[in-house]
């Protein structure tokens, strides 16, 4: 039977959603490395999260590769909520827990990708130190994990928002080109809590030898997001869509980089399969860099059917909000290229394949 033909759509996942699975199948990973493994996927009910327990079902299904796979979350019910039927399947084992407690999955644990953080920027502003807490406890005790169960690899999940702002002279933006992050902010937990994790994995990676990589992930979005999301991508597709105006609360001079979620998965699993230990890499669709003002224009434009216009409303005090500072960086994804991954949807089509699925749910 063609590959094709054995995906078929799990409980809440979409047909679109369900076409990315299938893509993922035929994206080069060497899958056949994972047979038989048992992997930890920490943040199971966020984003990420939630995707890499889909995708890696539907691959562990379709190419019959008998591995384990053990979402970490925190809420039984929240995880009933979200996957539903597919957490009766055999080869999922849901471990309930914090990241910043220590906690132990019996038996083996062949490979871990850490997910879990907070990803709202106001609660960056009013729990900042929340956030520090749980990037630097929830990554020490996955990497201690990593250490004892002497996993094959390990990928900690960080963010472009570790660069902090850059070099403006700068046409294109490495791994390696990081700027500056005002450690007086509040607004940098997240950051440098970022910055901080990438060097913990290094040290790990370094003393310990655990084979710890980092993914450094633009701004992730495309079919799997769910209508309840709340952030700036969402909020302009959802005026969009209900034919009301796009409300900017800055100038929207910041430019944003961008990455489809099904990519961004087989960037991910490149990276954990086929990534350099100690090593960072970007991941990123570097045809999708623009302003903020410009994507939303380019939601009103393609979107709206005419309906909806791009407005400003800027209050007094940006920290209302909690919104990143400025950057005019354009993130290289070179790196990860160079493993072999590629990036599919431009910025429209992202969009167009979040309304889908969106639509599609109904």
């Amino acid at each position: 039977m063609d590959l094709q033909e054995k995906v078929i759509p799990e409980d809440g996942c979409n047909p679109i959603l369900a076409e990315d699975l299938r893509g993922l199948c035929d994206a080069g990973i060497p899958f056949d490395m994972m047979r038989g493994g048992h992997i930890v996927i920490t943040g199971a009910t966020g984003l990420l999260g939630s995707m890499l327990v889909r995708a890696l079902a539907a691959v562990n299904r379709i190419k019959q590769l008998h591995m384990t796979i053990i979402p970490m979350v925190r809420s039984l019910e929240k995880a009933n909520g979200m996957f539903g039927e597919l957490l009766t399947r055999e080869d999922i084992r849901v471990l309930c827990g914090d990241v910043t407690e220590e906690i132990r999955p019996e038996g083996q644990v062949d490979f871990i990708i850490h997910c879990a953080s907070p990803t709202s920027s106001k609660y960056f502003v009013t729990q900042p130190v929340e956030t520090i807490k749980t990037a630097v406890l929830g990554t020490e005790n996955m990497l201690s994990m990593a250490r004892e169960k002497k996993v094959k690899s390990m990928v900690y999940i960080s963010s472009m928002e570790a660069f902090g702002i850059t070099d403006p002279s700068l046409t294109r933006i490495r791994e390696e080109d990081l700027g500056y992050i005002d450690v007086t902010n509040v607004r940098s937990s997240y950051s440098e809590g970022k910055r901080i994790c990438e060097l913990l994995c290094a040290s790990y990676a370094h003393e310990y030898g655990v084979p710890v990589k980092a993914a450094r992930l633009a701004q992730t979005f495309g079919a799997g997001v769910p209508k309840s999301e709340n952030r700036v991508f969402a909020q302009f597709i959802k005026s969009a869509m209900a034919g009301e105006d796009i409300v900017l609360h800055t100038k929207g001079e910041s430019y944003g980089n961008y990455c489809y979620t099904a990519d961004a998965i087989a960037g991910i699993l490149t990276i954990l399969l086929k990534g350099e230990h100690s090593n960072v890499y970007t991941v990123v669709n570097p045809g999708t860099t623009m302003q903020i003002r410009q994507m939303a224009q380019l939601v009103a434009d393609n979107f709206s059917g005419g309906r909806s216009k791009v407005v400003f409303d800027i209050p007094l005090d940006a920290q209302t909000y909690g919104y990143a500072p400025d950057v005019t960086m354009h993130l290289c994804a070179d790196k990860l290229m160079a493993l072999g991954w590629e990036p599919k949807y431009d910025l429209t089509d992202m969009y167009r394949r979040m309304k889908e699925s969106w639509e599609a749910e109904k």
